[in-house]
């Protein structure tokens, strides 16, 4: 009995129940392990059970920002805010949130099925408003791990909107 791999593997050993393949380090995103056991001389192949493993990354950083826009907001006109997912895998266990404050905004997911850590980005529209002066949005990248997830959340973008004046003429 014993573990084939590219990584990890473990030498052939008998009259043993249990054998443990222990990894430190995985950075081989698909690596397909299997256990095997050789029953004796009359079987001609030894059976074998593929390992199913799925090789997590999480992100290096997420980042949020304004598209093509410095300075104050103002009122009334739209801007796009951009999150920016730095190195992680596998994708398609990736919701990236949006907040303004505490309030959840929007989220994405995504259907890409590469296994090796990518870069992503996703984008919020907003329209600024005076109640908006001082708010605080971030975006969250949220990795399903199964049982778990992992969060890393972007700095807060505090935004200020200068508010448009409305004159108007009274007559006396």
């Amino acid at each position: 009995m014993g573990w084939e791999a590219s990584e990890g593997g473990v030498d052939k050993t008998t009259n043993q129940s249990l054998i443990t393949w222990t990894v430190s380090d995985l950075r081989e995103w698909d690596i397909k392990p299997f256990c095997y056991i050789n029953y004796d001389t009359s079987h001609d192949k030894p059976c074998e059970e593929e390992l199913p493993v799925t090789v997590y990354k999480t992100p290096d950083s997420v980042s949020i920002s304004i598209v093509n826009h410095r300075g104050p907001m103002m009122e009334g006109e739209q801007y796009e805010l951009q999150c920016d997912v730095q190195d992680v895998a596998p994708v398609q266990n990736l919701t990236v949130k949006w907040y303004k404050g505490q309030t959840l905004l929007s989220q994405t997911t995504f259907t890409d099925t590469s296994i090796k850590p990518v870069n992503e980005t996703t984008t919020l529209l907003i329209t600024a408003d005076r109640a908006d002066d001082g708010a605080q949005y971030r975006c969250e990248a949220e990795l399903n791990l199964g049982e778990v997830n992992s969060t890393a959340s972007s700095q807060r973008l505090s935004v200020k909107v200068l508010c448009k004046f409305i004159i108007s003429k009274i007559a006396i």
